[in-house]
């Protein structure tokens, strides 16, 4: 198969964390949050029922999202940048789509050769002081069906859009007419598993490029 639009998630997909859980484990929350992210990754709860809750409770502050940055980088999954170098050409599109913090997510984005308007997550606010303010409640990631809705934004309408990602929001891409490969080197999930039309669960994301190219 060939696509003209190919889309990542972030978390447990281009690096191997979980953004959230790791803001949280740095001010003492880690255990909850890690039980609210994967309740919502594992489809037992909405989205939107964990996402303000999350913030609320970590307000991480502008320090804490350059600290998280730098983490992304660091803990890129194998073979990432080997399949965005295989990737990049004139005829592809590569994005990321993520419900992640997009401040925190852009240096990485950077490394893999984007551009931030092909970084499509939720902006958070800060006080002048750098203190957490709010995050972009209008953004569609931040609650379910988003990721269906930003494909829907970047398939052409005689395109064709493969999404790559470890969730339950990742199958979301499915109701935009996506091609979904679930990637379970990082976190093996039995939903993504039943619900991906392909599946990976090696070590490396070098595993999808036979399903792409």
């Amino acid at each position: 198969m060939s696509f003209d639009v190919i889309c990542f998630d972030c978390d447990s997909t281009l690096s191997k964390i979980e953004g959230i859980d790791e803001l949280a484990e740095r001010v003492g929350l880690g255990a909850e949050m890690s039980r609210l992210t994967d309740a919502a990754m594992n489809g037992e709860v909405p989205l939107e029922a964990v996402y303000e809750r999350r913030l609320s409770l970590i307000r991480p502050d502008r320090d804490s999202i350059g600290w998280l940055a730098d983490l992304y980088i660091e803990q890129i999954v194998d073979g990432v940048k080997e399949v965005f170098d295989a990737l990049t050409s004139p005829d592809k599109e590569l994005h990321i789509i993520s419900g992640g913090i997009r401040q925190a997510i852009l240096p990485l984005a950077r490394y893999l050769g984007l551009s931030e308007t092909q970084v499509h997550a939720v902006d958070i606010y800060f006080n002048e002081d750098g203190s957490y303010l709010n995050y972009d409640q209008n953004s569609p990631l931040a609650r379910s069906g988003g990721k269906a809705e930003i494909c829907r934004r970047l398939l052409k309408t005689q395109g064709s859009l493969v999404m790559i990602g470890d969730g339950k929001t990742d199958m979301e891409a499915k109701q935009a007419g996506a091609v979904v490969i679930g990637f379970g080197g990082v976190v093996d999930r039995q939903i993504v598993r039943d619900q991906a039309d392909l599946y990976s669960a090696e070590s490396s994301l070098v595993s999808i490029l036979a399903h792409i190219l």
